[in-house]
């Protein structure tokens, strides 16, 4: 069994619970919705054997606690968390799994701090900023939507209607055996809390600079997850993504969860994509070519952790 190394790191505003496991280059997963530190567990498992794998509790979730859980908190500093976080770790250029809210967290790091992620895999960013004006109005709606069903209904309400949005499908027939249960805890009910009330709103009011992604010296790899319904919001962005960049779209197993519905040919998947030779179609500086994504930028460096 995979050593598992738990530190906390003060921030800004904030404590992070973060987790380390494996060896090999560093390579930082960014949950989505209320995931936590252990919310990919059977996917990490999967990426210890040839990666030093960091997973950690977002700022308002488990054990991450701000110092003012009611004022809430933006994705600039979600970001601004993550470049704390990895300056802990590591001087090199990393690896980064964003999925959802964690690609959207991904691509501010990506613009704001050059040099920190070699690699960005962005799987079906909620980034309403990537969208035209009137769907980007449209999406925003629903997920402010979404915020009222919570506050009117309660949780098991909300989470149909987030289900909906994002093209999930709870039951997920499909799904691979053996996973590890993921119980509706009361942490795990909290961490829904916080997600809804702060970090949807955060999204609503997020305003990168779409302009700024081409720039960005880090490889993005925009992804979907082959069972993303076509129309539904989140597969639309990373779709917006791929067209700013001029790239391919990498293609996932299983649909938005894919990462816990199908860890291990997801695990297979993100190896393969991070493995390849990189291909940049069009002259730009990122992408990949149709379902091939690039590789890191050379690796510039296998990337060691510096602390337990």
């Amino acid at each position: 069994m995979t050593t598992v190394i738990t530190d906390t790191l003060r921030v800004p505003g904030a404590t992070l619970h973060y987790e380390v496991r494996g060896t090999g280059p560093l390579l930082l997963i960014s949950q989505s919705g209320e995931g936590d530190a252990g919310r990919s567990t059977d996917l990490v498992d999967r990426l210890a054997d040839d990666h030093t794998v960091v997973t950690y509790d977002r700022r308002g979730l488990s054990r991450s606690t701000p110092d003012d859980p009611a004022r809430g908190v933006t994705i600039a500093e979600h970001a601004e968390d993550v470049r704390h976080l990895l300056a802990t770790l590591t001087d090199e250029p990393v690896l980064m799994l964003g999925c959802s809210l964690g690609a959207l967290i991904g691509l501010h790091v990506a613009v704001r701090h050059p040099g920190r992620i070699g690699t960005l895999v962005a799987h079906e960013p909620v980034a309403p900023f990537l969208l035209p004006a009137a769907e980007r109005a449209r999406h925003e709606r629903e997920l402010a939507d979404v915020q009222r069903i919570y506050r009117r209904d309660g949780l098991e309400a909300a989470l149909r209607a987030v289900a909906e949005v994002l093209g999930i499908d709870p039951a997920d027939p499909a799904a691979e055996p053996g996973l590890t249960p993921q119980p509706m805890t009361p942490r795990r009910i909290a961490d829904f809390a916080f997600f809804i009330e702060h970090d949807v709103a955060a999204v609503i009011g997020d305003t990168l600079p779409v302009s700024a992604l081409r720039d960005t010296t880090t490889r993005v790899v925009p992804a979907v997850g082959r069972t993303t319904p076509p129309g539904v919001f989140d597969r639309h962005c990373a779709e917006e993504l791929a067209a700013l960049l001029g790239t391919g779209i990498a293609e996932f197993p299983g649909g938005h969860n894919g990462n816990t519905s199908h860890p291990r040919a997801y695990a297979s998947r993100l190896r393969e994509i991070l493995r390849a030779p990189a291909s940049v179609p069009g002259g730009g500086s990122n992408g990949g070519s149709g379902d091939t994504a690039p590789s890191p930028a050379g690796r510039r460096g296998a990337a060691q952790h510096r602390r337990p």
